[in-house]
């Protein structure tokens, strides 16, 4: 096998690794480095249960290699929290936007970049945000409210960090 020096950012964390040229990005981050919120679902792009954001993008780490991620920064369910809950993860648990939790974590992911692109999402953008994230228990009604929430609270913090400076 080919080995390639690769450089990634994980979760505010440089790291150098030497990988294998086949490496797919979700084992990287569950095998290599421990990241075990990163979940493998269907191996196809077709869940959304290994949604990373690269370069703040969601991506389906099911189907990037790990080398394609070199110079990047990967953002994992595990970066979100900064010592507490962020706004997305409170959501969640306030709204029981979850049941078994399998898609939970690329559907956070997904939701932070639909909330950094598109602050005050209507219900109907919200489906389409998430609509490459397949949850298997709910009916996404939850979802939808946990996201809409999270969007006010951070457009709240936002306010007050305004209010503040």
């Amino acid at each position: 096998m080919s080995a390639h020096h690769v450089t990634i950012t994980v979760n505010g964390e440089p790291m150098e690794r030497e990988i294998e040229s086949r490496l797919l990005l979700v084992h990287f981050l569950r095998e290599e480095l421990g990241l075990t919120g990163t979940h493998i679902g269907c191996d196809t792009t077709s869940c959304g249960a290994c949604t990373v954001l690269l370069n703040g993008k969601p991506a389906k780490s099911c189907t990037v290699l790990a080398v394609a991620a070199d110079g990047a920064e990967v953002t994992t369910v595990e970066g979100l929290a900064n010592g507490e809950l962020h706004p997305i993860q409170q959501a969640f648990m306030e709204c029981h936007g979850l049941q078994c939790g399998f898609c939970t974590p690329g559907m956070m992911l997904t939701s932070k970049a639909l909330i950094e692109e598109n602050p005050d999402p209507t219900e109907a953008e919200v489906r389409w945000g998430i609509s490459g994230n397949l949850c298997r228990c709910t009916g996404y009604v939850n979802i939808v409210e946990a996201v809409r929430q999270a969007a006010a609270a951070i457009r709240s913090e936002a306010g007050e960090e305004a209010d503040h400076a």
